[in-house]
C-alpha cells in the first residue's frame, strides 16, 4: 500500500531528512565508514527510509562490506604515521560519504534539490569536520610526537559513533550539535590562517 504524504507532511519529512543527513555527514568527517555502517542498520531495522536509488545501502553485501570497512579504518588510526596516511585517503572520501548518506536520506525531494544538498551540504559538513580532525591529528603529532594521537583516534571514533546515533534518534538535536562543531571549528580555522591571510 502506497502511502500519499501532503504537501506539510513532505516540508517535515524533508527537514527531517537533511537534519539526519547533515548529521550523519558531520560523522563521516570523523570515520569515513562508520555512519555508512550504523546507516545500513539502521535502514535494515526500520528506523530510517533511504531514498530508492540508495536501497543497496540496507543490502547484506553493503552491511558486509562497512563492517570490513570499519574495522580496518578504526585500527588504521592506532598505527603509528599510518594514521596520517589515512588522513589523505580520508578527506576526498569522507566528502563522498557526506554526499552519499544526505543523498540517501532524500527520499521526497526533486533529484536536482537533492544532489544539491547532497554536495554542498554533506560533502560541505564531512570536508569541514574531516580537515578539523586533520588539524588535530597534525598539532598531536608536533606536540607529543605522536604519543597522543591514540587518544586523538579514540576521541574520533567516539564521536563518529555518537553523531551518527544522535542523528538518526534525534536529528535536530545532532543538526544543532553540528551547527555548533562548524562554529567552533571555523573559528579555530580563522584564528590559524589569519595571519597569513593579512599578509
Amino acid at each position: 500500500m502506497v502511502s500519499i504524504l501532503s504537501a506539510p507532511e513532505v516540508m517535515e519529512d524533508t527537514i527531517l531528512s537533511i537534519c539526519i543527513g547533515i548529521g550523519l555527514s558531520a560523522a563521516c568527517g570523523f570515520r569515513v565508514f562508520v555512519p555508512l555502517l550504523i546507516t545500513s542498520i539502521a535502514a535494515r531495522s526500520g528506523h530510517v527510509t533511504l531514498a530508492s536509488q540508495f536501497a543497496w545501502v540496507g543490502s547484506d553485501p553493503a552491511l558486509i562490506a562497512f563492517g570490513v570497512a570499519t574495522a580496518l579504518e578504526i585500527a588504521g588510526y592506532y598505527i603509528p604515521w599510518v594514521d596520517h596516511l589515512l588522513d589523505t585517503i580520508a578527506t576526498p572520501a569522507a566528502v563522498v560519504a557526506g554526499i552519499i548518506v544526505t543523498g540517501a536520506m532524500l527520499s521526497h525531494v526533486d533529484p536536482l534539490v537533492r544532489w544539491t544538498l547532497a554536495v554542498i551540504a554533506g560533502g560541505g559538513v564531512a570536508g569541514g569536520v574531516q580537515a578539523g580532525t586533520v588539524l588535530t591529528r597534525a598539532a598531536s603529532t608536533a606536540t607529543t610526537g605522536g604519543l597522543g594521537n591514540p587518544l586523538v583516534a579514540t576521541a574520533e571514533l567516539g564521536l563518529s559513533v555518537f553523531t551518527s546515533l544522535m542523528a538518526i534518534l534525534v536529528p535536530f538535536i545532532a543538526a544543532f550539535l553540528v551547527l555548533v562543531i562548524a562554529i567552533v571549528l571555523g573559528r579555530k580555522l580563522w584564528k590559524r590562517f589569519r595571519p597569513q591571510l593579512q599578509t
